[in-house]
């Protein structure tokens, strides 16, 4: 949600640089995003991994195993959050510059295709760790496209 917020806030600001012609505005946005999307993932990957076991024992904390299963669980997940909030402004960063094939796509690849072919993928060769891991494998996955599109597009737009 804190990413979310943060992309659909800051897409009208880029619009209008991109709209006035700012280019060095909008290669400065695009790049305190970034730092702050990159601050924010660690921070919440950080503090899910701190409070996973406290957590976890209010839910589950009746059976052990589970307990133990369920910490794991969160605190591998948590790892993904070190990049979604990068793919999420990436989407939102090309709809504000009038690209929404582009934006599509990242946004498509991400929460549909990357994400069932890793739940369907990495149980088989992690096991359990697959399932908690699929989300975090799914962003990377995204995160390597959004890239791509931000440098192929890089001259078109000149941020």
């Amino acid at each position: 949600a804190i990413f979310i917020g943060y992309a659909i806030g800051s897409a009208p600001v880029i619009s209008f640089h991109y709209g006035a012609e700012h280019k060095g505005e909008l290669r400065s946005l695009l790049r305190k995003s970034t730092v702050l999307n990159g601050l924010a993932g660690a921070a919440m990957a950080a503090l899910a991994i701190a409070v996973s076991a406290p957590l976890s024992k209010i839910f589950v904390g009746y059976d052990q195993e589970l307990c133990a299963l369920t910490v794991r669980g969160f605190r591998l997940y948590a790892i993904s959050y070190l990049l979604c909030g990068f793919n999420i402004f990436g989407s939102s960063f090309f709809t504000a510059l009038n690209n929404g094939l582009v934006s599509a796509l990242i946004s498509f690849l991400r929460t549909l295709i990357f994400q069932c072919a890793s739940v369907l993928i990495l149980p088989i060769l992690l096991g359990l760790d697959g399932v908690w891991l699929s989300i975090a494998a799914a962003e990377g996955a995204a995160f390597v496209v959004t890239l791509a599109c931000l440098a192929l597009n890089r001259r078109t737009y000149r941020y």
